[in-house]
């Protein structure tokens, strides 16, 4: 199974941004344990993170025939970003949310997710476990 998480905007920042809310692990370590989560899942992992909101999209695009799952983490993209939700409403694979923080127990604002309706599953508030949680998710989907 081939399966791509794409992190957006800021998520660059781990490791430097309010550990307290965001963990204390930076982008490359999160992307190193979700490639091990992979492998020992048995799933070909590909990961991506951008702040530019366009290559988001493109990468939701590129998905469209080389992809069996997928998960976002938008980043603020989530709260308002409905050129996302649109990009990802054309995708026909499992899509599963995650956010490190417990982004219902935060500001009002970011209790909103524009791609709720699209994701198979969301996982928010697990720190770096929801990404294992998604990719375990998206394992079961296909056995």
């Amino acid at each position: 199974m081939r399966v791509i998480v794409l992190n957006g905007v800021n998520l660059n920042m781990l490791g430097r941004r309010d550990p307290a809310v965001y963990g204390g692990l930076s982008i490359a370590e999160l992307e190193g344990r979700i490639y091990e989560w992979g492998r020992e899942l048995e799933l070909t992992v590909q990961c991506r993170q951008t702040n530019s909101e366009g290559e988001f999209i493109k990468w939701c695009h590129d998905a469209y025939d080389n992809t069996d799952g997928m998960v976002v983490n938008p980043g603020a993209w989530s709260h308002y970003a409905w050129s996302i939700h649109d990009a990802l409403d054309m995708l026909s694979i499992p899509i599963v949310e995650v956010h490190l923080s417990n982004v219902e127990a935060r500001e009002e604002w970011r209790r909103t997710s524009v791609i709720s309706d699209l994701v198979a599953a969301r996982f928010i508030g697990e720190g770096p476990d929801g990404y294992r949680q998604a990719l375990e998710y998206l394992k079961e989907q296909t056995t």
